[in-house]
């Protein structure tokens, strides 16, 4: 697949240059670079895992995994992010130390890593431009985001070595780290919201049920679940309440779900009469009386 071609071509990049970018921060004793160094190790580790779990969580559903596997990609993500923690928060640990005691740097080494950062970003930026899948585009979003990492770098450097301010270095340095740990904590958020079967971004459980009790033949909806697997491809479940014909029901709330972003449902069909194992409020019965002009005879 040429999607994860390029994937690879640009995890194989990232990583060489950080490896790169990190001896050069040694070298040159700019914690600026030290912390961008980071920034992109993640962003390598993150397209490295994109690369081996988007394989893995492609799989399809089987008697193993029936949800099939693209849980794999969330924990991918999950272990990225927390090195990417660890690492920001010693960057930013030890850049304070530097703030307090500034030591010597070496600008004009400083300069030249920044200005090849740039290039070498642009490049793999250039890349991974055209990508369809949502892992691609999010690589290349990294790209831009390091080529603007190493901008910064660029005019910290020029801007020490006329002026002298060694202070700046550790101040950009941390700027970056927390760029890195802010998202860091809200990708683990994301991740363990899905974990914790959370309901989906953007969806309203009560609104929904009042949209699905419109629905003319349905009495009542309860016990609804709506879960993700992985961000993308939500799941509900839920009982429905009908005199009416329950196939042609079960069209209409498939329909009105699908509206709703949810693909997969499974619906348990109860009539009026059935006690439910859990009694619980039956709210749109009133509505619906109101609602239609059709009376049930008890």
């Amino acid at each position: 697949m040429k999607s994860q071609r390029n994937i690879l071509i640009a995890f194989i990049l990232n990583l060489c240059f950080s490896v790169f970018e990190f001896i050069g921060g040694l070298f040159t004793g700019s914690f600026a670079i030290l912390s961008d160094s980071l920034h992109d190790m993640g962003d390598a580790m993150s397209i490295g895992v994109a690369f081996i779990l988007e394989k893995k969580s492609h799989k399809k559903p089987d008697d193993k995994y029936t949800y099939g596997y693209s849980r794999y990609s969330v924990i991918g993500s999950v272990i990225t992010t927390l090195i990417l923690l660890l690492g920001s928060v010693s960057i930013i640990y030890n850049a304070i130390f530097r703030i307090i005691s500034p030591t010597d740097i070496n600008y004009k080494g400083m300069i030249v890593l920044a200005v090849i950062g740039v290039v070498i970003n642009l490049v793999a930026a250039f890349f991974t431009k055209n990508g369809d899948s949502l892992n691609q585009k999010a690589v290349n979003l990294h790209m831009l985001e390091d080529v603007m990492g190493w901008l910064v770098v660029l005019i910290g450097a020029v801007v020490m070595k006329f002026t002298d301010i060694k202070i700046i270095d550790p101040i950009l340095s941390i700027g970056v780290a927390l760029f890195v740990l802010i998202n860091a904590v809200r990708n683990l958020k994301e991740a363990l919201e899905l974990f914790l079967e959370k309901t989906p971004k953007g969806m309203d459980v009560s609104k929904l049920r009042e949209h699905l009790c419109k629905i003319n033949g349905v009495s009542d909806v309860h016990h609804i679940h709506l879960w993700s697997i992985d961000g993308t491809n939500n799941f509900a479940t839920m009982h429905l309440v009908t005199e009416g014909d329950a196939i042609r029901v079960k069209k209409l709330v498939r329909e009105e779900l699908k509206e709703h972003g949810i693909s997969h449902v499974t619906l348990e069909i109860e009539s009026p009469f059935e006690d439910c194992c859990e009694k619980q409020c039956r709210v749109c019965k009133q509505e619906n009386h109101r609602g239609h002009h059709h009376h049930h005879h008890h």
